[in-house]
């Protein structure tokens, strides 16, 4: 990793009136990585982005790059380079001048900014179209030239906001590759922002799940999806059931749990995990078995109110009576072998390993936030 492209934000706030839009932010993105800022809309993740870029200013903390502090430092000067989310190309201009137009403003040559412009061009693979105005490409060869655009610059972090949310799903999957082998390819960090949870779990190196200003959890995509800190990391992040209940005993690193509906549950024990305590903890959705009988402990029953075939698997959806559905990924050679219909009742039951202990609060009480 390197150090030169390193980003410390350092107790980072951003006021608009009375409403804080980024609260007490701490972070550390280490330099050559690719970081993904996740969160519904309005949680702050990209006024934090243009905060690193210079488009905000913070209202109190700091933001350091390479060891530098930028925080007041000028777009300019602090070696990032943002990419818009509607890509903000020049229709008037060719690819050629499009890419190069930083440069011009800078007052280079126009034959040395058109040759780079034109190498650059042939890194994203659209060299041969360098004469071209952007009306006459595709979505993802757009999306390609405004890369070029803010590569151009040589800048030691690429920031980019929800650059492929105006792409069908296949451009997507595509572009995809394509922002990872160039992130490969030129060492340097990308910080991306994208409401997209396989998006981020798919490119990143460090996922930073945000909501309402806060950092919920920063760690890598295994232990954001595997572990996650909170209710609401397990259930914005998807892949997890979010189970409540009460500590009715310990025994070495187990612990048994009952839930006010009269369900058990054993678990793996972790610290807070008291008799008495009042917990929540995760299932992930795919390490969930149906039978046919009612599991006395590590399971519940269920009336199905919804399928969706996913490919690979069928997600199930079951009220069993709480205010969250309960939902489970079958593998496809289950779901064909035995399929189950809506409005049948099931038996779901699990191991005591694939149960998580979840420390955070928030927005603990409320419904699944997104899928």
């Amino acid at each position: 990793m390197s150090d030169v492209s390193r980003i410390d934000i350092k107790g980072v706030t951003k006021l608009y009136g009375s409403v804080k839009a980024v609260n007490n932010v701490d972070l550390v993105i280490e330099g050559g990585s690719y970081c993904c800022m996740i969160g519904p809309s309005g949680c702050g993740k990209t006024t934090l982005l243009r905060m690193i870029a210079g488009h905000e200013t913070p209202s109190s903390g700091n933001i350091s790059i390479g060891g530098q502090d930028v925080t007041h430092a000028k777009t300019g000067s602090r070696g990032t380079a943002l990419m818009f989310q509607n890509y903000a190309l020049f229709p008037h201009l060719s690819l050629t001048d499009n890419v190069a137009f930083s440069l011009r403003v800078k007052g280079e040559a126009t034959e040395a900014r058109r040759l780079k412009a034109r190498e650059m061009l042939d890194r994203v693979q659209l060299g041969h179209l360098a004469d071209r105005l952007p009306s006459e490409l595709s979505g993802g060869q757009q999306q390609r030239v405004a890369l070029a655009r803010a590569l151009i610059t040589n800048p030691k972090v690429l920031l980019l906001d929800e650059p492929l949310s105006a792409l069908d799903e296949f451009l997507r999957l595509r572009m995809r590759v394509e922002l990872k082998r160039l992130q490969n390819e030129l060492g340097i960090t990308f910080i991306h922002v994208t409401h997209t949870q396989p998006e981020a779990i798919a490119l990143a190196d460090q996922v930073v799940v945000m909501d309402h200003g806060l950092i919920e959890q920063a760690a890598s995509p295994r232990d954001i999806y595997n572990r996650p800190h909170s209710p609401y990391v397990a259930r914005f992040m998807g892949g997890q059931n979010v189970l409540a209940g009460k500590v009715e005993s310990t025994s070495g690193d187990s612990a048994s749990v009952i839930t006010a509906d009269g369900h058990r549950y054993d678990l793996p024990s972790a610290p807070g995990v008291t008799p008495g305590a009042e917990i929540r903890f995760s299932v992930r959705r795919d390490r969930i078995h149906l039978s046919p009988d009612t599991p006395a402990r590590n399971g519940l029953t269920g009336k199905v109110i919804n399928t969706e075939y996913q490919g690979t698997f069928v997600k199930v959806a079951l009220d069993t009576g709480s205010r969250e559905e309960f939902i489970i990924y079958l593998p496809d050679e289950a779901w064909f072998a035995r399929p189950i219909t809506v409005g049948e009742t099931i038996h779901a039951s699990w191991e005591p390993t694939a149960s998580h202990h979840l420390k955070g609060t928030n927005n603990s009480a409320g419904a699944p936030l997104e899928d």
